[in-house]
């Protein structure tokens, strides 16, 4: 008997998950879904796309006409498996990352917004501290204006969408938005005039949600790393 039906199967399984997969993150950024409802979609592509990869490897050990399905099976076995790693790995994330959505490189003074939002306090500033102790202020030789310069250009280097830069009052305010969901978190940077030089601290701030699965560890550090 003709295995063509399963071999058929294979692909269009392993399509169903990628499209699965893409639709989790845009029907959150086009407001068709919760996030809740985005985060199970990706749970379920990871099983749709391990189901695509292990018919793909079925199909490509059936040798009657194999020759003809060889690369749709090859490329069914490549997407089943990227779709079921992608969730997984922010699966891994999250176990991995604290219960907390709320990073600063001043955990006892963090930068404040302009319209203030609250700190999680001695408890979450612990948890960061174990988690993330290599997150700490930038220290440049530059003074107060130049390092404000040099602060609000990284941060449009990093694609944030500036909301305030007050430069007397050494704050730049920012919302960064994530590349899947397209959760919004809002960022502000607080520059303090040294002796010698200037201190930068940076704070980044979920809205929703309790733990960040390391996003905003991740954002604080890229940005760190464009000041220096």
């Amino acid at each position: 008997m003709s295995m063509t039906w399963l071999r058929a199967l294979a692909v269009i399984v392993a399509v169903a998950g990628a499209l699965l997969l893409l639709a989790s993150g845009a029907g959150v950024r086009l407001g068709l879904w919760t996030y809740g409802t985005g985060f199970a979609l990706l749970r379920y592509a990871a099983y749709i796309g391990i189901a695509a990869a292990v018919l793909a490897l079925v199909a490509l050990f059936l040798p009657q006409g194999r020759a003809r399905w060889i690369a749709a099976l090859l490329a069914a076995l490549g997407v089943g498996a990227a779709t079921a790693y992608l969730p997984y790995s922010v699966q891994q994330r999250a176990r991995s990352a604290p219960r907390i959505n709320d990073i600063t490189t001043d955990t006892e003074k963090p930068p404040q917004f302009k319209k203030p939002l609250p700190y999680g306090g001695p408890q979450v500033a612990e948890q960061q501290r174990k988690a993330y102790p290599d997150i700490q202020p930038a220290v440049l030789a530059a003074g107060p204006e130049a390092a404000f310069a040099r602060a609000l250009a990284a941060a449009q280097a990093m694609g944030w969408d500036i909301v305030d830069a007050q430069p007397k009052e050494g704050r730049i305010e920012a919302t960064a938005t994530t590349f899947w969901f397209g959760f919004k978190d809002d960022v502000v940077v607080r520059i303090t005039p040294l002796p010698a030089g200037s201190r930068i601290d940076v704070r980044s701030k979920s809205r929703v949600g309790r733990g960040d699965t390391g996003t905003n560890a991740q954002r604080v550090r890229a940005y760190l790393k464009r000041l220096n």
